[in-house]
């Protein structure tokens, strides 16, 4: 290990720990002490070198029986189209655009029959009846932009 920083080592042992299994949760306190160093250390391994980009992603909950949990997925071979619907998501948009989206992912074969249903019936104004179109707008936006979020990962 001889010219590895902490952070080098640090990053080398999580991904022993993750090895052949899709995920490890980890205490950011013990991996501190194991490796004697303070937990922003730990912060800072996971944010720099666990990302989406690198084919990561990151959950994690605070408090007492806090745990930060790191998933290897794989990124999907259609991330133009994703990227380019997600950066040209308004902040609020009508029904019938929303078909229209979802089409699109159809037709490209990024979504299946039944996912495209399941997306129209959820984002449908009977679902979302908000009472106020441009609050319904705007759920409906925020809900595409979930969507499109958890497409971005094969299963």
């Amino acid at each position: 290990m001889q010219g590895q920083n902490i952070s080098d080592v640090i990053e080398h042992y999580l991904k022993a720990m993750l090895g052949s299994t899709r995920q490890v949760e980890i205490s950011r306190a013990e991996i501190a002490q194991q490796f004697n160093c303070v937990p922003s250390q730990i912060n800072y391994v996971i944010k720099t070198r666990f990302t989406p980009q690198r084919g990561y992603v990151v959950e994690s909950k605070r408090g007492g029986g806090g745990y930060i949990r790191i998933l290897k997925v794989h990124l999907r071979d259609d991330q133009d189209l994703l990227a380019m619907m997600v950066a040209n998501m308004p902040p609020a948009i009508r029904e019938r655009d929303a078909q229209v989206l979802i089409q699109q992912l159809y037709d490209a074969d990024v979504i299946d029959r039944q996912e495209g249903n399941m997306m129209l019936t959820v984002l449908s104004h009977h679902t979302l009846q908000q009472g106020d179109r441009q609050a319904e707008d705007e759920l409906r936006s925020r809900l595409l932009l979930a969507f499109l979020a958890s497409l971005r990962y094969e299963r």
